[in-house]
């Protein structure tokens, strides 16, 4: 089967290994093996498959490192392995594959910090999926350098600090995710859809920035220290639908302008 281009066994019950000889298929483009009983590690000589561009392994019971040599693979668009149960550090090489437009790790349990250059090689990603894992430290200011970046979730880590000021620099950013974290401070976000960032460590009063995202529809705070009252500038989330600020320490009365919207 030298010829096989393209391998979809999505949402079976087939367990074992990953068959070595699969990294022998020259001509490889699209692995999708999401969904079944797969065991054991990323098979190394899955990394000679020069030419996937698709590789996804979500929902199995696969463990171990992620092999750093996956970031050889420079043909690679989408890399999909969330919900197994790999440890070690995110493999920095993945972070230079200019082609890829998604990275999802989400489910693992992986651990360490994000690069300092992350983004620095990623000039199409468009999404990137870290949330569920034991990922710490800071977020890295060159996340600013992922332009072409929608969606960006980082919920249920350990990262710290603050949400810095350089991430409003991605015009294209929708969907921002942080909640379960230790983030401190909120910077300038613009054309968001959608902000989670419940259950931090934010003490501030609510930021006047925020309401400043008119594009801005679901806004979760939750589980917060957010302090003070809820200011007037609120008025100006006029596409908001889905608004989450309970557990905090907020005070005075809901504005006039909040409830002048509802009718």
């Amino acid at each position: 089967m030298s010829t096989l281009e393209i391998l979809n066994l999505n949402f079976n019950f087939i367990e074992g290994q990953i068959p070595k000889v699969i990294g022998s298929l020259i001509n490889f483009r699209v692995l999708k093996l999401r969904g079944n009983k797969f065991i054991g590690s990323i098979p190394l000589s899955l990394l000679n498959a020069s030419r996937l561009e698709t590789l996804d392994l979500s929902y199995n019971s696969l463990h171990g490192n992620i092999p750093e040599g996956i970031g050889n693979l420079h043909n690679m668009n989408g890399l999909v392995i969330q919900y197994n149960q790999f440890t070690g550090s995110d493999p920095l090489s993945v972070f230079n594959i200019s082609r890829i437009e998604v990275i999802s790790f989400t489910g693992n349990s992986l651990s360490g910090s994000l690069p300092n250059g992350l983004c620095n090689g990623l000039p199409i990603l468009k999404g990137l999926y870290l949330f569920e894992n034991k990922l710490h430290g800071h977020m890295p200011t060159s996340l600013s350098n992922c332009s072409q970046l929608r969606i960006l979730s980082l919920s249920d880590n350990e990262f710290d600090g603050p949400i810095h000021s350089e991430i409003g620099r991605l015009s294209n950013l929708q969907s921002l995710s942080l909640g379960t974290n230790h983030f401190t401070e909120i910077g300038n976000l613009v054309n968001l859809v959608q902000f989670a960032m419940e259950d931090n460590q934010i003490t501030v009063s609510v930021p006047i920035s925020i309401f400043n995202i008119s594009s801005l529809q679901i806004l979760s705070a939750s589980q917060n220290d957010l302090s003070g009252f809820l200011p007037r500038e609120i008025g100006n989330l006029t596409k908001m639908q889905i608004l989450q600020l309970s557990q905090n320490n907020l005070i005075g009365e809901i504005p006039n302008v909040m409830t002048r919207n509802l009718g």
